[in-house]
């Protein structure tokens, strides 16, 4: 039955906050590296359709009020093979 189970974004981050909460840890953050690291699967579709890493680094912008450069995104965008380094 937990194999049926999939978890929407916000019910993911949701269900940690929680977590969380319930461990009286803080919001948890995430630097430049490791969010960048996050997002690679979406970097590489959007490059895929055509958006260059300064187009996406204003998408992120738009999205999060953090600006990002298009060399952040080239710097610390991982491969396939470092993302799924079993399936490569």
């Amino acid at each position: 039955m937990a194999d049926e189970i999939a978890f929407t974004l916000p019910e993911a981050l949701g269900a940690q906050k929680h977590l969380r909460d319930a461990l009286g840890l803080g919001e948890e953050r995430f630097p430049i590296p490791a969010f960048v690291n996050m997002i690679s699967d979406e970097i590489e579709q959007l490059r895929n359709a055509g958006r260059t890493d300064d187009d996406i680094a204003a998408l992120i912008e738009e999205a999060s009020g953090h600006a990002l450069t298009g060399q952040d995104i080239g710097r610390y965008y991982t491969t396939v093979e470092g993302r799924h380094p079993n399936e490569a």
